[in-house]
């Protein structure tokens, strides 16, 4: 299966550092936060990558690139493990790039990939959202797909006051966790008009359908293209389910979740 990565998002709420760096690219302990997500994707079967970037991204193009000088220089020193893992990065997937030349949302993100992926299901995982789990979420959703046969979100329970910075979900009444069938979507509901506090994170199991609705929705929320827009319109008229993550979600999209990133991360690895 391939997997569609959408990287193309500005970090307001990361300013002034996104100003010239990336999100995706700021560390979790050494690794910039979008190679635990290239991870999971391939740790989840998915060896075709494709990643959309914008006009200050090329620092992601190059971290997954060879980089002869740097290989050189490890080799003239001796550096043999580094030397591996440097090699590693640039041969993890096969990973191609393209360009959202307008920060016009994550639905226009994600028709960008319309001919990369065919018309094949794929994979959607937000290059800024890492999910710590045994299983790899993606993994999960894909099993969960080919047993049901429908896409599949990926969603975990918020405090009702958070309900605002999240997609949320209205769940069918005949829903029993971890699985749910959609009944309808809301874009950042006030707490007194979610539907529930079952919030979208950022991974997605979808069909090559969902690009007819995405080709059908207008401008939502901030005045950009919401996948959940488009979600919306799928689950009603296909069946939609909704998977809760098991794990931990660390978010990075402002200096105190980081911050919160790199100590959890910290912790599990023995480093703190």
């Amino acid at each position: 299966m391939k997997a569609v990565i959408p990287a193309a998002g500005l970090g307001t709420r990361m300013l002034p550092v996104t100003k010239t760096q990336p999100k995706e690219m700021l560390p979790i302990l050494n690794k910039p936060a979008i190679h635990y997500v290239v991870e999971e994707a391939i740790n989840s079967g998915c060896d075709d990558i494709l990643i959309i970037t914008g006009r200050t991204k090329r620092a992601i193009e190059d971290y997954f690139d060879r980089s002869p000088e740097l290989e050189e220089f490890l080799k003239k020193k001796g550096k043999e493990k580094e030397l591996e893992e440097i090699r590693r990065i640039s041969e993890m997937a096969n990973i191609m790039y393209v360009r959202q030349k307008e920060p016009l949302g994550l639905g226009h993100a994600v028709l960008l990939a319309e001919k990369f992926v065919g018309d094949e299901p794929f994979a959607v995982l937000l290059g800024d959202d890492i999910i710590v789990s045994e299983e790899p979420t993606t993994r999960r959703m894909i099993d969960l797909y080919n047993r049901e046969g429908a896409p599949v979100i990926a969603v975990m329970p918020v405090e009702r006051d958070d309900t605002k910075r999240y997609g949320i979900i209205k769940p069918s009444n005949l829903s029993r966790p971890p699985v749910y069938t959609v009944d309808d979507l809301v874009e950042k509901p006030a707490p007194e008009e979610a539907p529930s506090n079952l919030a979208i994170v950022g991974r997605y199991l979808l069909t090559p359908e969902i690009f007819t609705y995405l080709k059908n929705i207008s401008r939502g929320k901030g005045n950009e293209y919401q996948l959940t827009d488009a979600l919306k319109l799928f689950a009603f008229s296909r069946k939609l389910l909704a998977m809760e993550i098991k794990g931990v979600r660390l978010d990075i999209g402002s200096p105190e979740s980081w911050l919160k990133a790199n100590i959890y991360m910290g912790k599990r690895s023995g480093i703190i």
